[in-house]
């Protein structure tokens, strides 16, 4: 089985925030490959269908963002999820412009707290995951917490969304061909 886990908040407070940005991709995917509604099912929601001949479980979190590792922990327990060939974690990154789309094989959780809690669950760093840009303030006194909790202005949504076609084509890869394939066709 192949799991997208998508990081984000619950809660109508935090629905249009950047932080929320991967749950928005995960509903594009699950709309676009027909799979049924998310259903909730302890501390996540998910929905499940066959995408590339392929088992696909799409999950969001209902922890917040920085518990998020528990319901990978759980995961792992559940279905002996191997997360270095079958993870692949949709989250927001502030170091990357709005609307830029990166995929990693693994690496450094940057500071995003989501990923820190993932790379506890899993013990290491060896998981794929999407990085969706949502920009940094240009004003550093603004606390960056209170940044990523904010809704994405007009302009800067517009351009998150506008990459969507791009980061949905990215995980299909990822599914179709694996992370090195779909690094080169994605980052390139």
């Amino acid at each position: 089985m192949k799991v997208i886990l998508a990081l984000g908040n619950p809660g109508d407070r935090y629905r249009d925030t950047r932080h929320n940005v991967g749950w928005w991709l995960a509903d594009r995917l699950r709309t676009e490959w027909s799979f049924p509604a998310f259903r909730e099912r302890g501390p996540a929601r998910s929905a499940a269908g066959r995408r590339a001949g392929a088992d696909v479980r799409i999950v969001e979190p209902l922890t917040y963002v920085n518990r998020s590792g528990a319901v990978v922990r759980a995961l792992v327990a559940e279905t002996g999820l191997d997360p270095s060939e079958d993870l692949l974690v949709l989250v927001d990154d502030v170091a990357l412009p709005p609307g830029t789309v990166r995929l990693r094989a693994s690496g450094s959780s940057g500071g995003h707290n989501g990923l820190v809690s993932v790379e506890e669950a899993v013990g290491g760093r060896e998981y794929a995951r999407l990085r969706i840009g949502v920009g940094r303030p240009e004003d550093e006194r603004i606390d960056l917490a209170e940044w990523v909790l904010a809704p994405l202005p007009g302009p800067e949504e517009e351009a998150v969304l506008g990459a969507f076609p791009r980061a949905v084509q990215a995980v299909e890869c990822w599914l179709d061909e694996g992370v090195e394939t779909a690094m080169s066709r994605t980052n390139g």
